[in-house]
């Protein structure tokens, strides 16, 4: 398969009319439908729109009205990301027929730039789930590129199946509110960039757990990610927890090999011994290139990590999911019986196995006389987490651990797992989620043939430090 341009040099070219948008587009769009038989990594394939945006941006480039960082580029959108005009329904039978009336801040900034939407992607309902396992009732499960009988990663598993699938120059907005970025980027082998908790505006964002969600950023390469999530950054007005922090150059980051590196040790003992030696072989090059490495300890955080990220997002999902109840958007009924019956019998019907189980996981560690007990308790809890952190950064630029415990599992694997122990999974991820820190996945090596992610987690708003860290091990290979 011929190497797919890296955005930025795609974007050179289209610039110097070596590439018709309008051409690239269809081809795209052609492998998109072709592969979405088979691998289900798309909801909704924008095919018209998208053609008659690239036909738009080709005329404007002759006259001198379309410019831009991602002029050209087509850009795939998690479902639970809000597209003007495209059903946008979070993986959900729920938000059936919900078509925005407007683009999620994330949408419009790389539409400024340029960017062409090319479709939504799949993922697990509402972004429940490890594996890409936990879709709608009504929508397929997304499969690994590299071996169908094994998942993605979730959730944002449609993202990044396709960014390692295609042929061709493309980027993905994901979204992340456990490692719903990094896992799947482990997985399929592709570069995955979650940033600081508000340093991208989450307006638009069809939410999950508002402490915890981020819209980042999925790519074939580190650099191709960066320049995505550099566009979309910055502060917005209409997100209350969007932070005025200083535009930093991603795209442009050169590699370091002169990074302080912690590896933590709780989290590489949770991992299968073959993902050790994969992420050992990352680090120990990193280290003969120039970097300063150390094993450090976050024991407060691989013993605490897990349980206080269900407690603190189970309960926020309770709050936000308690709109869909058939009334104001998406999937509605006949007008009959009481509110309860009716709004009972709406969510029935609407919501799969997995956020029922958040649902009510949720309710009852909110409700009084549960509440200090519980969501109280892990919020007090996640203060101490972040204390954790920020002591290891005090000397160190970057930690570092293996992303997932595991490669990409079966089907069959996943389904031998209890709920608890599809949660327990999330053991690297977690952390830097809980604690709002950015983190990066990138593909460390390959055990079989099935890809090996190292994640990268920097200090808040070091979003530089975590690519130029994540390029120095990607250059590696």
């Amino acid at each position: 398969m011929k190497k797919a341009l890296e955005l930025h040099e795609f974007v050179k070219e289209v610039k110097r009319g070596n590439i018709s948008i309008a051409e690239h587009t269809e081809k795209i769009l052609e492998e998109a439908e072709k592969s979405n038989s088979k691998f289900h990594h798309f909801n909704l394939i924008a095919k018209k729109s998208a053609l008659q945006h690239a036909k738009e941006i080709d005329a404007g480039i002759k006259t001198g009205q379309h410019k831009g960082k991602l002029l050209g580029v087509p850009i795939t959108v998690k479902d639970c990301i809000c597209v003007k005009n495209f059903e946008s329904r979070a993986g959900s039978k729920i938000l059936t027929g919900y078509l925005p009336l407007f683009d999620a801040t994330a949408v419009a900034k790389a539409k400024a730039e340029g960017a062409i939407i090319i479709g939504k992607t799949a993922q697990d309902e509402f972004g429940f789930g490890t594996f890409s396992n936990n879709v709608g009732v009504d929508f397929e499960k997304p499969l690994n590129p590299i071996d169908p009988k094994r998942c993605c990663g979730g959730s944002s598993g449609g993202s990044a199946g396709f960014t390692a699938l295609t042929s061709l120059a493309h980027a993905s907005l994901g979204q992340s509110t456990g490692g719903s970025i990094a896992s799947p980027a482990s997985f399929c082998g592709v570069a995955g960039l979650t940033p600081t908790y508000g340093r991208v505006s989450r307006y638009g964002l069809i939410d999950y757990a508002n402490s915890l969600d981020k819209i980042g950023s999925l790519g074939k390469t580190t650099a191709d990610a960066a320049l995505l999530l550099e566009v979309i950054s910055g502060y917005d007005m209409n997100d209350s927890t969007s932070l005025k922090a200083e535009a930093q150059d991603l795209a442009n980051a050169n590699p370091s090999n002169d990074l302080r590196i912690g590896v933590v040790k709780e989290f590489f003992k949770a991992c299968e011994e073959k993902v050790q030696k994969e992420c050992m072989k990352a680090i120990d090059k990193l280290e003969e290139e120039g970097a300063t490495v150390e094993e450090i300890s976050l024991p407060l955080n691989a013993k605490y990590g897990i349980a206080a990220y269900y407690l603190a997002s189970t309960t926020e999902a309770s709050t936000n999911l308690a709109r869909f109840c058939g009334m104001r958007y998406g999937l509605h009924g006949k007008l009959e019986g009481n509110f309860n019956e009716y709004f009972s019998k709406i969510r029935s019907q609407g919501f799969g196995t997995e956020a029922k189980r958040r649902i009510l996981l949720g309710t009852f560690a909110r409700m009084s006389g549960f509440r200090d007990a519980y969501y109280l308790k892990a919020m007090k809890v996640r203060t101490k987490l972040i204390k954790e952190f920020r002591q290891a950064f005090e000397n160190l630029d970057v930690l570092v651990n293996p992303t997932m415990p595991l490669v990409a599992p079966t089907f069959s694997e996943i389904n031998k797992l209890s709920p608890l122990q599809q949660y327990a999974m999330d053991l690297c991820t977690v952390p830097a989620n809980l604690a709002g820190l950015p983190h990066a996945s990138v593909k460390a090596g390959e055990h079989n043939k099935l890809p090996v992610g190292l994640m990268i987690t920097a200090d808040h708003l070091q979003e530089k430090k975590m690519v130029q860290a994540a390029k120095a091990a990607e250059g590696l290979k």
